[in-house]
């Protein structure tokens, strides 16, 4: 199978490999970090958990992104991308550690936000980080596999390592301290791999006449701005990006309902109800890989804006007719629809990002994408919190989502005719 060859060629690129373990180590504590994360917040017995408590939790943790996400711009397009990936995840070692000693100790729930929010943020330096890498190691031809491979894999880890943080939660230790200590191992693990990667290798370029640090830090606006400029003109990518936050909106959404479900919905045992969101956690997964294989058929069969656009209409026609019922098996089923849509979506989205913007400019756009990522995300809690009764079943917000789900469709469709005639 051709796929498969390109996947042989791929891993046989060092760089590539060396790359893609860094991003699954940094992924996969993220994954047993954010499960520790929601058990504590959302599962805690002593806590009474609703929407607006989980929508206010993602916007102190999300929401200053907004702020970072700029700053991490800039940076990204000065600092040698190695060196992000090595002194991040150190960072977040350390960040881990002091989270799961605040869990153990009597503090107030701000000074943990703000522990926790500090690892999240380095997070945004890697990410973006390695998005904006990785044409720095695969040649153009194949870039649209990387994508396929390597922010899905991430993904699966990031899933994989959610699955160890569930196994351990349940089984072995009942304590959401020891798995956010897991987390901060993971990490260390990811510092250690970027030492084999050469420090110039990941980019960014050096360009003559660069400003210092300092003068640049101050005009991170006008760098913004810039790169907002520059996506402006390439409207392949910035179509791309917008129906990606509005596909992002609708994920968030749904995850709040489903973060209720589990916890009052089915059951009123917490045990029970961490085990049901790691089975869907399990199952979304599953889509994910099954994006991972078809997307680099469907991308080059329908184009990336096309293979956006038929993911968008899966999820406006299955999203009701699956969620409608709130019972178990057929939400089970939903979240894998909306794992492999969602993903195939955000490989489209990377392809047409990496393709179309300039390598100087990649660290502000992928920065930018983040930030909209995290604004959709609390946006859509916020609506989740508003919409929400106190067992998560809220017909309104799943015909709501479709909606959103079925102009996404129809918006890429009418801009990729557009195009055709132009």
């Amino acid at each position: 199978m051709p796929v498969v060859r390109d996947l042989r060629v791929l891993l046989r690129l060092g760089g590539f490999r060396r790359l893609l373990a860094v991003r699954l180590l940094s992924q996969g504590a993220d994954g047993v970090f954010q499960v520790a994360l929601a058990a504590y917040v959302v599962f805690s017995p002593e806590k009474q958990t609703s929407a607006a408590a989980i929508a206010s939790a993602m916007a102190v943790l999300l929401l200053p992104y907004s702020l970072v996400g700029p700053f991490a711009g800039v940076l990204l397009d000065r600092w040698q991308r190695r060196q992000v990936f090595l002194y991040g995840n150190l960072l977040r070692a350390l960040l881990a550690g002091v989270t799961a000693l605040l869990i153990l100790a009597p503090v107030p729930d701000w000074l943990f936000y703000i522990a926790a929010l500090s690892v999240t943020a380095v997070n945004r330096f890697v990410l973006a980080g390695l998005s904006a890498a990785l044409p720095r190691v695969v040649d153009e031809d194949r870039l649209v596999l990387a994508n396929a491979l390597s922010p899905t894999a991430g993904t699966l880890t990031a899933t994989a390592g959610g699955g160890v943080a569930f196994v351990v939660r349940l089984t072995t230790v009942d304590s959401d301290a020891t798995v956010m200590l897991l987390s901060a191992v993971l990490y260390l693990c990811g510092a250690f791999t970027s030492l084999t990667l050469a420090r110039e290798l990941l980019g960014p370029e050096r360009l003559s006449g660069r400003p210092r640090l300092g003068t640049a830090l101050r005009s991170t606006a006008d760098g913004l701005t810039s790169g907002l400029r520059h996506l402006a003109q390439r409207p392949a990518a910035a179509q791309a990006l917008v129906a990606m936050t509005v596909m992002r909106f609708c994920y968030g959404a749904l995850t709040v309902m489903m973060l209720m479900l589990c916890r009052y919905g089915w059951t009123t045992r917490e045990a029970d109800g961490l085990a049901l969101l790691g089975i869907t956690v399990a199952v979304s997964g599953a889509g994910f890989f099954i994006a991972a294989v078809i997307t680099p058929w469907g991308g080059g069969r329908f184009g990336p804006h096309g293979w956006i656009a038929l993911c968008a209409t899966t999820a406006a026609l299955l999203e009701p007719a699956l969620g409608l019922a709130f019972a178990p098996l057929p939400t089970l089923v939903a979240a894998f629809v909306l794992g492999l849509v969602t993903q195939g979506a955000k490989i489209a989205t990377d392809t047409a990002v990496q393709t179309s913007v300039d390598d100087s400019f990649r660290g502000r756009v992928f920065s930018l994408y983040d930030v909209l990522f995290n604004v959709a995300f609390v946006g859509a809690a916020g609506l989740a919190a508003l919409m929400l009764p106190p067992d998560g079943r809220s017909t309104p917000l799943v015909v709501t989502v479709a909606i959103l789900y079925g102009a996404v469709a129809v918006a890429l469709t009418r801009a990729r005719k557009e195009r055709c005639f132009t």
